[in-house]
């Protein structure tokens, strides 16, 4: 499980770094214009936390492996048209991909860390203290690397390739790690956890 969640918050950290240069270089957007993406895709991540809590809890609607692997396929299909979208230069559908990479993200965060909490309590007793801050440790490592692989990678692929396709390559890999943590929630997640109607443990 642990993996299944680093795996996943790699892709999740992996573009914080690179959207807004991705913008400036690839779009030509001014630096206040690519700051504003991030506050796009903060925006998306809240409303699909809010979706995904609301349908989970509220109506009952899906189970939280339902969630994270739906969370992980949007978050995939989002990263490869943020690359498709890179060869169209100005005028791009920009702005509407970034948020809705933020509401597969903001899907995929709040199931992962309602699983999360099921699980801390799953087991020998006395041990959710532990799993509890491996998870938060899980999450820190995740997001330092995610972020310094993904500006690597840039900074890589731009020695032998376009601005576009530098970005787009990382963008593509990080939709197959997104692919690769779904396929393993698939299959790690309890099949009871999975089914859980709410996304609060012992309700």
């Amino acid at each position: 499980m642990f993996k299944k969640y680093i795996t996943a918050l790699k892709s999740y950290f992996m573009q914080e770094l690179i959207l807004e240069p991705y913008a400036g270089l690839v779009f030509a957007f001014t630096p206040g214009q690519s700051t504003s993406l991030s506050g796009a895709q903060s925006g998306g991540v809240f409303v699909g936390m809010l979706c995904v809590g609301i349908l989970a809890t509220g109506f009952k609607i899906g189970g939280l492996r339902g969630w994270v692997v739906a969370g992980c396929l949007g978050s995939a299909l989002s990263l490869c048209a943020l690359t498709v979208i890179g060869g169209m230069g100005h005028g791009a559908p920009l702005v509407p991909v970034v948020v809705a990479l933020g509401f597969f993200n903001g899907m995929f965060a709040v199931a992962a860390i309602g699983s999360m909490m099921a699980l801390a309590g799953e087991g020998r007793d006395r041990r959710e203290g532990t799993r509890m801050g491996l998870w938060g440790a899980a999450q820190a490592i995740a997001a330092g690397f995610g972020g310094l692989t993904g500006a690597a990678l840039v900074d890589v692929s731009r020695l032998s390739f376009s601005d576009a396709q530098a970005f787009g390559a990382v963008f593509v890999f990080e939709a197959a790690l997104f692919l690769a943590a779904a396929v393993m929630a698939a299959k790690i997640m309890d099949r009871r956890i999975a089914t859980a109607p709410t996304l609060i443990p012992g309700e």
